[in-house]
């Protein structure tokens, strides 16, 4: 695609609006090509463009409406041998042997609308039965990306010490110099003479942190991030003499309280026309195709839980929560645990939720619908809405009426990928005290330093992108390879 360093520096500099400092967000930009390069070289992965998953505000100045991002190639995971087992796995998983990459995605959710759903499907349908006939297991995504970092290690011969948390950072006239970890329930220390890089994840399981910094009404059975990450760094980070950054945000992601190992996440779901989210009292409050990390901070504000509201048309059309397809009832377990409502008429169903101004509001919206303009939230004015929107449907592939019974409605709440605040860091990588001088030999990277792009996502892959870049950033700067 045709794109340079400084349009994608425009679009940072207006989508940071100044919450962080540009040398930060600028060595995602500079050192990024060079992360993904050392990838390619020393890991398994390949990766392909996701073309069209426009960025998350793509009207602002320098911003792309045919994306920027990219990700792995089906990946076998078998290659991993033993380690196999402690590969993670996914939030959103097919029900059938196949790898779902984002590409795939977007269409395998339109199955029943558009053929290419089929046609889409089919091939990595394809590819994950032909995998087991040959003993390959292909995954995607998150899961392909995690498999090759990890089977890159396991080739360059890193030693990887399993079950050693850190107790401790040693600190020797003010530069950190290692760390103490506990294994096999003795204390051990490592010495470290270039630095300490942490890169142990967020606080997104941890309840008490969450409160104390976020919002009460959040519950961590919400999160779809590793539910061993509690945060257990940060005091011992700041024990060392480190602030923190943007401890009230998260990669926020709206989804359903389902009962089960994981929350049922909604991404297309709310860009697709025939639904609506609604307050405790019945009313739009928000473009519900609004980028998850954006609609989160909208939801989080919001007297929880709130509802999705939807009729049998879309039903019938489109999959639901990442696992319910079209036609399919919701989940008997859903109605049992109040989390889903289900009425022949609007008048009913609000009755039952107390929703007591949801037929105007269905009204209102039917009409804006019939217009194909949202004059209320402009649901569809986006490029990012109209991604996933139904492209059946026009000129607005976001909006149609909800209108033909039965009538459904989901409970939604924020949930998130992990936590965005953490260790503050510069653009290097290395933590900062509150003064903002730099600790000496200490550098964070990924969830556990506070978010390069301050409290927004400016695209699909901005966490685990700025993750991989600034471990590279930081070691170069620890090997001497690069200047601050």
């Amino acid at each position: 695609m045709a794109d340079n360093t400084e349009r994608a520096g425009e679009y940072l500099r207006n989508v940071t609006a100044g919450e962080t400092p540009e040398s930060r967000w600028r060595t995602h930009l500079e050192h990024g090509p060079a992360a993904v390069d050392v990838l390619r070289r020393r890991t398994p992965l390949r990766f392909q463009w996701m073309e069209g998953y426009a960025d998350y505000f793509p009207e602002l100045p320098g911003g792309s409406a045919t994306g920027r991002a990219m990700e792995p190639k089906p990946f076998d995971v078998r290659r991993l041998g033993a380690d196999r087992a402690r590969l993670r796995p996914p939030a959103l998983a097919a029900p059938f042997p196949m790898p779902v990459s984002g590409r795939t995605y977007k269409w395998l959710n339109l199955v029943a609308r558009h053929p290419r759903g089929i046609v889409t499907g089919a091939r990595p349908l394809g590819l994950g039965l032909g995998g087991l006939a040959v003993r390959r297991e292909y995954a995607a995504g998150g899961s392909a990306l995690a498999a090759g970092l990890f089977a890159g290690v396991r080739a360059a011969g890193i030693p990887v010490w399993f079950e050693s948390p850190i107790k401790e950072l040693l600190v020797e006239d003010g530069r950190v110099t290692g760390v103490v970890v506990t294994k096999q329930g003795q204390e051990v220390p490592v010495r470290a003479s270039r630095g300490v890089l942490l890169s142990a994840g967020g606080f997104d399981r941890n309840q008490a942190l969450r409160h104390e910094h976020q919002s009460d009404q959040l519950d961590t059975e919400w999160c779809l991030g590793n539910p061993e990450n509690t945060g257990d760094i940060l005091p011992i980070a700041q024990a060392a003499g480190a602030d923190l950054a943007f401890m009230n945000e998260a990669w926020w992601f709206p989804a359903v309280p389902a009962p089960g190992p994981m929350p049922a996440p909604l991404l297309a779901e709310r860009s697709l026309p025939g639904q609506i989210i609604v307050n405790q009292q019945g009313r739009r409050f928000m473009n519900e195709a609004v980028n998850y990390m954006t609609a989160g901070q909208i939801l989080i504000q919001q007297q929880l839980p709130v509802w999705m509201v939807f009729d049998q048309r879309y039903r019938n059309r489109y999959i639901f929560g990442g696992s319910v397809f079209p036609r399919q009832p919701l989940p008997a377990a859903w109605y049992d645990a109040g989390i889903a409502a289900k009425a022949d008429t609007l008048p009913d169903l609000a009755e039952q939720l107390g929703l007591t101004d949801l037929a105007a509001t269905v009204d209102r919206f039917n009409t804006q619908a019939a217009a194909a303009r949202d004059d209320d939230f402009h649901r569809g004015d986006s490029a990012y809405d109209r991604y996933y929107g139904d492209p059946t449907i026009k000129p607005n592939p976001c909006l149609g009426p909800i209108d033909k019974a039965p009538y459904y409605a989901v409970k939604v709440v924020p949930g998130d990928l992990g936590t965005c605040g953490g260790i503050r860091a510069d653009g290097l990588g290395r933590a900062l005290r509150a003064d903002g001088t730099v600790i000496d030999g200490l550098y964070a990277t990924g969830n556990a330093a506070g978010n390069a792009f301050g409290r927004v996502y400016p695209g699909p892959g901005a966490t685990i992108g700025q993750g991989l870049t600034f471990g590279y950033a930081a070691a170069r700067h620890a090997a001497g390879q690069l200047a601050a």
